[in-house]
């Protein structure tokens, strides 16, 4: 059983001599944060689910990942001191939602009238008629604007908000291609829906296509850049909107298919009418009366390009404004004295006021995880705050809710949601390179020393067992011992935290506010393995030329939790020296030829009956101290 004693470097967190320089300068106690840490036992309330015994095999099972399924109509319990009424951050993040959805809406329509071209113009023209109407109607011509207004000026506001412009890249190609958008469509829209309320034109593709195909065929390069800017655009904001949810990854090649048709369509649709107008155009009168027929003389189109001229001068001078601001802001904040923000690695820098946590640490090369861009969707930005949480506002608005949906455990925050006015010291929670499905964590579980029960059991004998077995013979009946094993711990509130080849590793007391529970759980469930052992052999009897035997190894103390192992293949374990010395005991269990070896501590969290019992002692590997124990052989002897 020693394969599970391996400690990775997360181990040795508390004596890495930064970080700890870092405390020591900030005035805080090391053991102060690890008691922190240990508190956060109390407020977690994660789910480990349970066991589909009849359908998985027992290979699934041990594989069971961290990242649950989260039901959107579910109650959040909220932690304490966290409030979810409305700020400005809150409602600015369901009007940019909202107003996106509704642009989008606008736009799958156009294309979806402009895909029918592929059929004929009398079809695109019928469609794009009953596609069009809602948004002619006063109601929707009020919503399209405040739409647009809503969009356009969160995105100049998220240009001026932030004291920094470090930008991850995907956000870089979405401000600068939502900022393109309007400069793209400017002439289009003041040709079609402006030309048509001020100058009396009507709008017709075959007009539309006339002027952008054969007076002026720049227009229709535009057109298509347009079209595809507007998509792009579209597509990444519904992608990072969507990836943090646990169901997108089932979905998402549906909307990647979807994505590239509609576009696909709607161009192949516009380029077919396009050259359909140039054959057309041969005849000299085509254009003349197509033109006619929509109002559409020479001098309205040199009106249409003054006006269109007038709107990209006044969109300029919107989009600089922003700009402007955060320079006269920043003249203002370099006559201040700003506070700093200690990094856990070392490292100490100003903070300028306003700025993010997020901001902070991006703008001076410390990479930190932000999978949704500084929205609160994503989580993975949760720090510790060592230092300098009382000086902070309790969480609100998106923050508390994300909080509360992770169990948030006490000092954690979103880096990207606070914002310090005072000396403030922070520990990243999660790895700077963490994706979408490490948000999902629970709070408390990126790895914290808690007080646990580790249980070891190990099937004696198995090499002598795969030897006078068939390989699928030898597979059957481990698959239905580590089922009963399963079954003891779902019935004792085990969590099943490790597998190898003929042992597990099991962990009790993860969600217990009195650590003792979990020691007088982990002794039920050696009671129930050994019954279920008795069981699993009088009904293999015939399989089997010798019973199954089992050991059994239970140790109380503080270990490192979380959740550990590859990307998207995480699950929660424990480290330390306490599954080192659990680890040991289930060893002993051999030289003992006993089922059970309890160490002191844990018999006495327990309330174990130790009256007439002989205390053992035996060493540990890597320990100066030895470890005392109990030895059991029968159910009988387990009793408190």
């Amino acid at each position: 059983m020693d394969r599970y004693c391996n400690e990775p470097a997360l181990a040795g967190v508390r004596s890495h001599s930064v970080t700890l320089a870092v405390m020591d300068s900030d005035g805080v106690n090391p053991s102060d944060v690890a008691a922190t840490l240990v508190q956060t036992a109390e407020k977690r309330t994660t789910s480990l689910g349970s066991i589909d015994q009849n359908n998985r095999s027992i290979g699934s099972t041990i594989a069971k990942v961290i990242i649950p399924d989260h039901d959107p109509d579910a109650s959040i319990e909220l932690a304490e001191g966290v409030t979810t009424g409305w700020d400005p951050r809150m409602l600015r993040n369901y009007l940019r939602l909202g107003s996106g959805l509704v642009l989008l809406a606008f736009v799958l329509c156009h294309l979806t009238a402009h895909s029918l071209l592929l059929v004929s113009f009398d079809q695109a023209e019928a469609a794009l008629h009953i596609l069009m109407y809602p948004w002619r109607t006063a109601t929707g011509t009020t919503i399209l604007l405040f739409a647009l207004l809503a969009h356009f000026s969160n995105a100049l506001w998220s240009i001026y908000v932030r004291r920094y412009l470090r930008l991850s890249r995907w956000e870089w190609w979405q401000l600068g291609l939502g900022l393109c958008v309007p400069l793209l469509l400017m002439l289009h829209v003041t040709s079609t829906r402006i030309a048509e309320s001020l100058l009396g034109v009507t709008s017709h593709y075959n007009s539309v296509l006339i002027v952008q195909w054969v007076l002026s065929p720049w227009l229709g390069v535009l057109q298509a850049t347009a079209v595809l800017t507007v998509w792009t655009h579209a597509c990444i904001g519904i992608h990072f909107w969507l990836r943090t949810k646990v169901w997108y990854i089932r979905w998402r090649a549906l909307f990647v298919a979807l994505g590239l048709l509609l576009p696909t369509l709607a161009l192949s649709g516009y380029v077919t009418a396009g050259n359909q107008v140039l054959r057309a155009a041969t005849n000299p009168d085509y254009a003349k009366l197509s033109l006619e027929n929509s109002n559409l003389t020479a001098q309205k189109r040199s009106e249409i390009l003054h006006i269109a001229r007038f709107g990209s001068a006044t969109y300029f001078g919107f989009v600089l404004l922003p700009f402007v601001g955060r320079v006269v802001r920043s003249w203002l904040y370099r006559r201040r004295r700003r506070p700093l923000l200690s990094h856990s690695s070392g490292r100490t820098f100003p903070i300028l006021p306003g700025a993010t946590v997020l901001e902070t640490l991006r703008e001076n090369g410390i990479p930190h995880a932000s999978v949704c861009g500084g929205r609160a969707r994503c989580t993975t930005c949760r720090i510790l705050v060592t230092k300098g949480l009382d000086k902070l506002p309790e969480p609100s608005g998106p923050e508390a809710r994300a909080l509360a949906r992770i169990g948030a455990t006490p000092g954690m925050r979103l880096a990207c949601q606070i914002c310090p006015t005072t000396d403030i010291s922070v520990m990243p929670l999660l790895a700077a390179d963490a994706g979408a499905s490490e948000g999902t964590v629970r709070g408390g579980l990126e790895g914290r020393e808690q007080l646990i029960t580790v249980l070891f059991v190990d099937l004696r004998d198995s090499t002598t067992l795969g030897e006078a077995k068939m390989p699928y013979d030898l597979l059957y009946i481990l698959n239905q011992f580590f089922q009963e094993m399963t079954k003891a711990l779902d019935a004792t509130n085990g969590h099943y935290a490790h597998f190898a080849g003929d042992g597990l590793m099991a962990l009790y007391g993860l969600d217990t506010k009195d650590p003792a529970t979990g020691a007088t759980d982990a002794m039920l469930g050696a009671r129930e393995m050994l019954a279920r052992v008795a069981q699993l052999n009088s009904r293999l009897r015939g399989d089997l030329s010798q019973p199954l035997r089992i050991g059994i190894g239970i140790h109380f103390g503080a270990a490192i939790v979380g959740a550990m192992g590859p990307p998207k293949m995480q699950f929660i374990t424990a480290i330390g020296d306490t599954v080192n010395t659990c680890a040991r005991l289930e060893h002993l269990s051999k030289e003992y030829d006993c089922a059970v070896i309890m160490s002191r501590r844990a018999a006495e969290m327990a309330g174990l009956n130790v009256k007439g019992r002989k205390l053992h002692q035996a060493p540990v590997s890597g320990r100066a101290q030895t470890v005392e124990f109990y030895t059991m052989k029968t159910l009988a002897d387990l009793r408190v």
